[in-house]
Order: structure tokens, then sequence, then C-alpha cells
């Protein structure tokens, strides 16, 4: 018999993860409401753009993507580690969503769009200053004239 540290059977775990979100999280939220109260006006989950950024905001030629750190392997972050159960899919999984956000991040600065990567744990500490570095950054592209 193989021990196993997770508390759920195997279905059990799928059917929990197969419910986390991909949008409209709790910190993208935030987010959206904080900046929205400042003033600014955004789309959302562009399909047309690469990697449908959380928030678009075609004024300032900018998006946001506010990234969960565990699916994201936010670096140096007590949230992404990898599970201690089927630790090669995890590993492989995580590692491909890393790669894939580097991709995007890569179209769309050569599309030139400038592009404003939020960690869910920053949001969850550090919302005014999270905020306030973002409102600073979009401050600069309209003086820069976009």
């Amino acid at each position: 018999m193989k021990l196993s540290s997770d508390i759920f059977t195997k279905e059990k775990r799928s059917q929990i993860m197969s419910k986390v979100g991909s949008k409209d999280t709790k910190p993208e939220k935030l987010v959206r409401s904080a900046l929205h109260r400042l003033g600014y006006r955004f789309r959302l989950h562009d399909k047309k753009l690469p990697g449908k950024p959380d928030l678009v905001l075609p004024k300032y030629k900018t998006v946001i993507f506010v990234h969960g750190c565990f699916w994201h392997q936010h670096s140096g972050c007590g949230k992404a580690s990898i599970p201690r159960t089927n630790r090669a899919f995890w590993q492989e999984k995580l590692e491909k969503n890393v790669i894939r956000d580097r991709k995007v991040n890569v179209q769309l600065t050569e599309m030139g769009w400038n592009v404003i990567t939020v960690w869910e744990c920053d949001v969850k500490k550090h919302l005014s200053e999270v905020i306030g570095e973002i409102d600073n950054s979009l401050k600069k592209r309209t003086k820069a004239g976009g």
C-alpha cells in the first residue's frame, strides 16, 4: 500500500482542484475595485491578446496580470511550493505555466504593451502599495505619451 500525505482521495483532490478559478479571483477583484475607485477604466480578460490579461487598459497600452503565487510559482513565496504527492506531475505543470507566462510577456511587449504582474500575496498583504505602484506606472505612461 502506498502512503500519501494528502488527506483526500485522488478523485476528491481532482474535484477540489477543478473548482479553482482562473479569473475573477478575490485578489483580482480587489485590484479591479481599487483601480476603478481611482478612475481607471479597463477591459477584462481580452481574448484577442496573448494570455488573456486580467485587466487591459488600452488608454495606457498596459495589461495587468494578477497571478496566484502557487499556480504561477512566485519566486521566494511560501505558497509557491511543489506538493509532496504526485511531485513530477506538479513540477511539470507548474513549470509549463511559468514558461507560458514568460512567452506571453515577450509577445505583449513586442506588441507595444506595458506588462504589469501583480502577485496574490502582495495584494493580500500590501494592496495600497500595489495599487500605488500601478498608479505611478500608469501616470508615467500618460506623461510619456502612452
